[in-house]
């Protein structure tokens, strides 16, 4: 028979039991919470948002610009350093390619998406030496900058070929089809087109490989001797440019950005030779790859460069690009009274020599 101390006894066991029982439930809780909340912190944002947080030693204050070739911004960007740290924060709903320019002009591509949080970290004295996580193809691209910092231009197309090889499918191999195949300086287009239909195979959806692949057609036409390709567009004045304008002595058809230095420093180069030659024997048309057209038409105010430019804020799937198998920035093309191409590619040195030689 169980006396009264012994059901007291009971119920304080079954109380203390029970109160053990909810600290395990809540300390599992607890941990739970603070997991899910440490794993959103650490790997990325809202969805329908991508960011960019910083740090790099050796720099105080200052200022990168970033823009994004395949529209994921349809501006320039500028991002403020303070005590080395810097964040970049903007609503994307999709995947897209962002270039992060650095004060030396260098670039960095980094991949966004939504809810993708890309981690910057380095030395401001070792760019080529900093790392992008927070996302597979970030660091993909980090391994492989990592990989080939050392090695030879022949070697780097080894090992780019290699990686668009076994990763068909990642956002990176598109960006090096485009980089070391496409707007090198030395391009090679026939295994610039044997990568891309390796790549289509695995990314039929693209939409920025269909115009790489496009590009690759139109180049396949772009050769000295040949006739000029046929193009048309309308300029940012508003009035109609073609190829049919271009029967001056010496033509030439040259692509640039706001962002990109070396390409506005030939735009001021071309300027000064069309005051010296003159636009009745020099005849420059321009294609500007800026997404915002405020941007182009500042550049060109400042400079008063008044020849005609073609800026649609389409960026590389301007039509005119595409038309004339012109890939990169910058680039060029030179043609005779007759629309017979002369040379192309050329580097703003080779640009002014071959000018000077035509009209001499």
């Amino acid at each position: 028979m169980k006396t009264k101390g012994n059901n007291t006894k009971s119920r304080i066991g079954y109380a203390l039991t029970a109160l053990r029982h909810s600290f395990v439930v809540l300390a599992i809780a607890l941990f739970s919470l603070f997991t899910f909340t440490f794993f959103l912190s650490s790997c990325g944002v809202d969805s329908g948002t991508f960011r960019i947080d910083g740090e790099l030693n050796g720099i105080n204050q200052g200022e990168f610009y970033v823009y994004s070739p395949d529209g994921g911004i349809r501006r320039l960007d500028t991002i403020a350093v303070k005590n080395g740290h810097f964040t970049y924060e903007i609503s994307l709903d999709t995947t897209a390619l962002f270039m992060l320019v650095f004060p030396n002009f260098s670039e960095m591509p980094i991949f966004g998406g939504s809810g993708v949080k890309a981690e910057i970290n380095g030395d401001a004295s070792h760019l080529k030496e900093i790392e992008v996580k927070g996302s597979k193809t970030n660091e993909q691209m980090t391994a492989f900058r990592l990989k080939t910092s050392e090695m030879m231009p022949p070697e780097v197309l080894s090992e780019a070929a290699k990686f668009i090889k076994d990763n068909p499918g990642s956002d990176v191999s598109i960006y090096l089809l485009n980089k070391l195949f496409i707007q090198s300086i030395e391009p090679d287009y026939r295994q610039a087109a044997e990568l891309a239909a390796l790549i289509q195979k695995a990314r039929p959806e693209s939409k920025r490989l269909e115009l790489l692949v496009q590009q690759l057609k139109g180049i396949s036409q772009l050769k000295v001797g040949n006739k000029l390709p046929k193009f048309s567009a309308i300029d940012i004045k508003g009035k109609p440019t073609s190829s049919a304008d271009l029967y001056a002595k010496v033509n030439v058809i040259t692509t640039w950005a706001s962002w990109n230095y070396e390409s506005t420093s030939i735009l001021r180069q071309l300027k000064r030779m069309e005051k010296e030659y003159g636009n009745s024997r020099l005849k420059i048309v321009s294609i500007c790859l800026d997404a915002n057209t405020k941007e182009c038409r500042k550049t060109l105010d400042h400079d008063s460069i008044t020849w005609s430019n073609i800026c649609d804020g389409r960026m590389w799937e301007t039509k005119a690009l595409t038309q004339l198998g012109l890939g990169r920035v910058p680039d060029n093309i030179i043609t005779d009274s007759q629309g017979k191409i002369i040379a192309h590619s050329l580097s703003s040195g080779e640009l002014q020599n071959q000018i000077e030689k035509m009209l001499k």
